[in-house]
Parts: C-alpha cells; structure tokens; sequence
C-alpha cells in the first residue's frame, strides 16, 4: 500500500512556485555575496583593506567574472549558516582581454581557513587552469587549516587526495599576499611563477598560535613571515608594494609577459624604441675595470623602454633576473650586478638565477645573460651553503633548458662561473671588447703562475701580467671560435635582436621541450 505522504522530491523547495523559487535563489545569492559579519568589513574598511569581492572586481575586466561555488557552504552543519562560499571566492574571468581563473580568499568568512569544501573549490579552479590551458590567480589571505575539518586521520589524509600541492606548470600560476596567509595559503603562493606581498601582510606555514604552544616561539609574525623577511632572505616573494591596487597591478603586468599556457609563445607587443641612447653604455660601464656599476642602468638602454619587469630584485641583488622586452619580445633576463658583492656570486644567487631559468623553459621565453663577475663565493662560508651542489644545479638548469640562450659578456668572466654564464650553453655568444675571461682575475694569476705580487719587480710584473691580459682577451676567445663575435657595448641591442630573430626555434613553433616544468619553484 502507497504511503499517503507525498515523495520526498515534492517536499520544501519544489512545492514551491517559481515567483518564491526565484526569491528564495535571489535571497541565497545575496546571503553568499555578503559573505562575513558585517562587523568585520567594517574593520577591513577602517585598515584600508578590499574584501575578496573587491578585489576580483579590481583585477578583472568588467562584467567578466563568472563564479562558481557561490552557493557552496561547509560540509559541518554547524557551519552551515555562517560559512558563505565556505569563505573563497572562485571562478573564470578575463584580464585585460585574456582569460584567467582566480581564487580568492574571503578572510571575513571563518578566515578563508581550509576545509573541506574551500578545497574542492581550489580543486577545481587548478583543474579548469591546467586543463584549459589559462592563468590561475590566487589571492591569499587565510587563517590556516579548519581545525573541526582537518582534524583526525580523515580530515587530514582528505587534504593530499588530489594532489594539490603538486603541479607541472602547463599554465602559470600568479599570487597575491594581501594579509596574514598561512597553511595551504603558504603553500600555494610558494608554488606560484611570480608573488607580490603587500607591506603588513604575513606569508608563513603556521601562525604564531601554534609555534607558541608546538615550538614555544612567541616571536611577532612579521618577524619570521613579514614582506622584508620574504623578499630579501628566503626570495620566496618576487615584490614586495605598500597596497592591495600595487598588488593587483603587478600580476596584471606579470601576466601580460606570459603565454595562457605552455604550448604557445607569449604574447608580442608593439615594438617600442630602446630605453637609452646606445653612446650612455660607454659612460655607464667604467673604463677601468677595478670599478663597479649599476647593471641595471645598462640594461634600461638595452632593452625596449621601460619594459624591465623585475624579479626577486631585493634577493640576492648580485643577480638581477626579470622578464623585459626585446623589439616587442618577451625575453628573460639575467646579468650580473657588479654594484653588490663585486659581482661574486653566492648560493642565493645561483638560486635565484636558477628560478628564472626554470620559469623560461617552462613558459617558451628566450633567456639572455650578461656576465660581469669574478666567480663563485668561496671560502667557509660559501662551502656551508653547498657551493658546489648550488653551481651545480644552476649548470644543470642552464644546460636542461631548450628555449633559446644568448650570451654577453661584458667584463669580467672568470672561472666555473664563465661556463654557468653560458659557455658552451648557450646558441650564441658576444663580448664585449672590455671582456677579460680566465680561470681567476690577474693579480691572483700572477701569484699562482709567478709568485709576484703588485710592487715587486714592477717592470718584469707589467710585461708579464700584459701576457695574461693579451690571453684573457674577448679576442682570445673569438680566435677559436669560442665567442661567436667581439662587439662594441653600443652594437648589443642590434646584435640580441638579429639573433632572436634567428633561434626561434621554427621547427618546434618556438615550444621548447620544457624539462624543467617540474622544478621546483623554491628551494
């Protein structure tokens, strides 16, 4: 016998009519957009801080926004009520033009802390990203995990079930940190192409709430997780800026030097007149070699006016590497800055350099360095930082690398650093007629070879120390065909450009073989 109760699928919301169906749809809607207490906009408002909604809408282009999981809300009952979007906001945009997709933290939702939910929300933004082939951007600000739902042997294995915290950068991934971010946060900024923190932002694995208890650590977050910590000791940052709009601009600018995805090149733009007047490169770089200089100024004149985009510009500042523009190319740089360390270059630096590398063969970018340095730090210090192993790994990338590698040198050029710079690398190489390239610099040549130091026997020392110079010319190199050309500094941007044009790699459409696409992104 049928029962007299009418089925369950007729019961609440389908006995409804559609006039009450669409404003209980509309009512749901504006309770997830409205996400957190209002009290705590309120105080967001009062620090000059955008919620989630705000921000999106800063970065994206009008109207292009389509939101997925805005109706979604935790999977604990007692959370239901107060855990809009279950505190992300996540979904497809446009950015200038181009498609990208964004997941962004609600901090005024249960502090964007992660859950079951939130997580099978960044599931599937990565998962449309990757297979899409288009940008995730990530803007962070979250408490940490969820105690209540990643508590217990379940909650914590559900959180590696899809792999998350892997990926192969068939797209790039861009990150914001706009306030205190910790745990997966952390996590997913660390494993991002580029991040811009703002100044009083936090970026860390755990909170001062748990190191204080687990470690008994009660240091002040910005001690250990703050933006001067991120961008000049761990390099974990690529820019640090002083508001929530810097931020935003910074990744719209990042993206606009990348391809969607890794099987295409990235976008040209209009060829733009040089950044200088080639005849400055012969009062930038000093006559005498002993002096130093900033690289940067050289660079600025090299490439197409005001297209250097800095990375990581406060880490190991010895190594400058950035993306630039090359008559309306994109090409990564790197040059050594002889300005900081006399251009010796440490373990921070071979990470650094090796980043850059890493980004550039996995996103079709041509790299272009210029070298300037007396060679690797050495001594104690230098061993305790596994020298060898971090020159190493830097050759290792450099050689893995199958994008297209042009070579300056513009001074100095000594030693193990010489091959990491590109000999025998690289496609194409030029030096400069200033070059001096040798297994050390003179004066410790000079007592290797002699036992002579400056002072003694100064007639015998000149002529003997003219030897080596004469040996250690750019022209000793080009004699055998080890440079492919000597050049005047003010012929560099002509001589880059005639040889991009060549090594396009036209048999592959310019898509390199990308062997580094699983590189880690930190070290």
């Amino acid at each position: 016998m049928m029962s007299s109760r009418p089925p369950r699928y007729l019961l609440g919301l389908n006995n409804m009519s559609f006039e009450d169906q669409i404003a209980e749809l509309k009512v749901r809607r504006e309770q997830a957009r409205a996400m957190g207490p209002v009290a705590r906009h309120d105080k967001r408002r009062e620090q000059g801080m955008m919620n989630a909604r705000e921000r999106v809408a800063a970065l994206t282009d009008d109207d292009s926004f389509t939101e997925w999981g805005l109706l979604a809300v935790s999977s604990r009952s007692e959370d239901r009520n107060r855990s809009a979007a279950d505190g992300y906001v996540s979904g497809y945009a446009t950015i200038d033009g181009r498609d990208v997709v964004i997941h962004a933290a609600d901090f005024t939702t249960l502090g964007a802390s992660t859950s079951a939910i939130g997580d099978k929300k960044f599931h599937h933004a990565k998962d449309n990203a990757n297979k899409n082939g288009v940008p995730l951007v990530l803007l962070n600000e979250c408490a940490g995990s969820r105690i209540p739902d990643i508590m217990g042997a379940q909650g914590l294995h559900r959180a590696g079930e899809h792999s998350e915290l892997w990926r192969d950068r068939s797209s790039p991934w861009a990150a914001a940190v706009l306030g205190l971010t910790y745990g997966d946060g952390s996590f997913y900024a660390s494993m991002s192409d580029f991040v811009v923190m703002r100044k009083g932002a936090v970026l860390a694995v755990s909170s001062e709430h748990v190191t204080s208890v687990a470690l008994a650590e009660s240091a002040d977050p910005a001690e250990f997780g703050g933006w001067e910590v991120q961008t000049t000791v761990t390099g974990v940052v690529d820019r640090a800026v002083d508001t929530e709009e810097e931020a935003l601009e910074a990744i719209r600018r990042f993206l606009s030097y990348m391809p969607s995805h890794a099987g295409e090149l990235p976008p040209r733009a209009e060829r733009r007149e040089a950044g200088g007047d080639p005849e400055e490169l012969l009062t930038l770089l000093p006559e005498s070699p002993k002096r130093a200089y900033d690289v940067r100024r050289i660079l600025n004149v090299i490439f197409d006016k005001d297209t250097i985009f800095p990375l990581k510009e406060r880490f190991a500042p010895v190594a400058f590497t950035g993306l630039a523009r090359l008559a309306g190319e994109v090409v990564g740089v790197i040059a050594i800055n002889p300005q900081f360390k006399g251009g010796a270059l440490d373990a921070d630096a071979c990470n650094k350099i090796i980043s850059l590398i890493v980004l550039c063969d996995s996103f079709n970018i041509p790299i272009i360095t210029f070298g300037d340095t007396p060679g690797f730090m050495v001594g104690a210090a230098g061993e305790r930082q596994k020298m060898p192993g971090r020159i190493m790994n830097y050759l290792q990338a450099l050689g893995a690398a199958t994008v297209p590698k042009l070579s300056v040198i513009m001074r100095k050029s000594y030693g193990q650093a010489h091959l990491n710079m590109g000999a025998g690398y690289c496609d194409e190489m030029a030096a400069w007629f200033t070059a001096e390239i040798s297994l050390m610099g003179r004066q410790p040549a000079m007592n290797v070879l002699h036992r002579l130091r400056p002072g003694d026997t100064p007639e015998e020392y000149e002529r003997l120390e003219a030897q080596i110079a004469r040996d250690t010319s750019a022209y000793a190199l080009a004699d055998a065909f080890m440079a492919q050309t000597v050049i005047d500094p003010r012929e560099t941007r002509d001589w880059l450009i005639r040889m991009r044009r060549l090594h396009q790699r036209k048999l592959t459409g310019g898509i390199g073989a990308r062997r580094l696409a699983c590189w880690p992104t930190t070290w």
